[in-house]
């Protein structure tokens, strides 16, 4: 790889994030959860992806004879989520830890963390502890969140930016997981 300037550290043409894509154990479940609780709108679907050859191993890294299903669904933002079920047989079907290499999860910004709890409370979603908030002494402070756990055991967090950083202000190094650190200690 080469480049004309040897201090260049972006991506050339980088405009922002698409989507991002998660695997789910069912996808009528999961687009039922990000459209019917969530408030996501469905995109499209298709499928099935699938080959004879070795197209998905060099195209996806996945095993040669695996085969999904599709679906694309809309935040309110626009951020869109492209949910795979896979059917594969290498395929391991355990959720990573937060802790564990690969582990992950979405941060849903909202405008009241307490309310969208609550309201996923009431609609049987494990929230994981009391939503926190970041204290004086961080770059976010004021902020509030939690991780709640989608029915196939996703995390998710509830983000609501505190009045120390604007919704899309970029603060390096310091989202609200960084709370999860000090656990809204000052």
């Amino acid at each position: 790889m080469t480049t004309t300037d040897p201090l260049t550290r972006a991506l050339p043409g980088l405009l922002g994030a698409h989507h991002a894509a998660y695997t789910v154990p069912d996808l009528d479940e999961a687009v039922e959860f990000f459209t019917g609780v969530i408030g996501a709108t469905e995109v499209y679907r298709a499928g099935p992806v699938e080959d004879d050859g070795d197209w998905m191993a060099r195209h996806l890294n996945v095993h040669p004879r695996a085969r999904a299903m599709v679906a694309v669904v809309r935040l309110p933002d626009g951020l869109e989520l492209e949910l795979f079920e896979y059917e594969a047989p290498d395929q391991r079907r355990i959720q990573p830890a937060n802790s564990d290499w690969g582990g992950h999860h979405l941060a849903l910004r909202v405008a009241d963390v307490d309310a969208a709890a609550a309201y996923l409370r009431a609609r049987g979603v494990r929230v994981l502890a009391d939503p926190q908030t970041i204290h004086a002494a961080h770059p976010v402070a004021g902020t509030r969140w939690v991780y709640v756990l989608t029915p196939w055991g996703m995390h998710l967090e509830l983000y609501a930016p505190g009045p120390s950083r604007a919704p899309d202000d970029a603060v390096p190094g310091a989202g609200a997981g960084a709370g999860a650190l000090d656990q809204g200690r000052a």
